[in-house]
C-alpha cells in the first residue's frame, strides 16, 4: 500500500558549480542544485540571492562545471558560504581558475567539464531568480573522454538527493535510451 504525503521531491538533481566575474574581475563561484537542461543548447537554474546572482545580472555570461566525487569537500564549501563573507573561499577551496575563451566568465581548473553559458533570460519569480542560459561552448579534460565523449563513468559527477540531503553519484548504465523499449513498438 502507498502512504500519501504532503511534499514530495525531484531527485537526483544535477549538482553544478557555477563560476562568475564581479565587477572588479574577480572570480566567484557557488553550488547551485536547483537546475535542468531547458533544451537541446539552454539550461536553467533557480538561484536565489547571492553574490554570483548580481555577477550573472552583470556579465550575462557563466560557467558551470559539474561538481565530482574527487571534490566533493571543495564543491560543498563553495556552496556553504558567501563570498560577501569570504572573499577569498575559492583559495581556501583549494580551487584555481582560467578564463573562458567564449564568455566572460571563469572556468574552475580542477573540475574536468566545464559548460560555457550565455544569459538568455533572467526572470524573478516566486522570491527566486531564475537563469536561463545558452551552452555556447564545453570544455573537458582528456582524463574523463571515451571516444571523444565525456564519459560519466570516469567523470564521476555528484548529483544532490534532495530526500537524503546528500550527494550521490551517477551508477551504472541500465538501458539505451531510444532503445530499451523498441520490444513493444514490434
Amino acid at each position: 500500500m502507498k502512504k500519501s504525503f504532503d511534499k514530495g521531491f525531484v531527485t537526483p538533481l544535477p549538482v553544478f558549480i557555477i563560476a562568475t566575474y564581479d565587477k572588479d574581475g574577480k572570480p566567484n563561484a557557488m553550488n547551485a542544485a536547483w537546475a535542468g537542461q531547458a533544451g537541446g543548447d539552454l539550461i536553467s537554474i533557480s538561484l536565489g540571492s547571492h553574490v554570483s546572482t548580481e555577477n550573472i545580472k552583470a556579465a550575462k555570461a557563466l560557467t558551470v562545471s559539474f561538481a565530482t566525487k574527487e571534490f566533493i569537500a571543495e564543491c560543498d564549501y563553495v556552496g556553504m558560504v558567501s563570498q560577501a563573507k569570504v572573499p577569498d573561499k575559492l583559495d581556501k577551496a583549494g580551487f584555481t581558475v582560467t578564463k573562458s575563451e567564449k564568455v566572460n566568465a571563469p572556468i574552475i581548473d580542477q573540475l574536468p567539464v566545464a559548460l560555457e553559458c550565455s544569459v538568455k533570460d533572467i526572470i524573478e519569480e516566486y522570491g527566486e531568480t531564475r537563469v536561463v542560459a545558452q551552452i555556447v561552448g564545453m570544455t573537458a579534460d582528456e582524463s574523463v573522454l571515451t571516444d571523444g565523449k565525456v564519459d560519466l563513468d570516469k567523470l564521476s559527477p555528484l548529483m544532490f538527493d534532495s530526500s537524503a540531503r546528500a550527494y550521490r553519484t551517477i551508477g551504472a548504465i541500465a538501458g539505451g535510451a531510444w532503445d530499451a523499449g523498441k520490444k513493444f513498438a514490434e
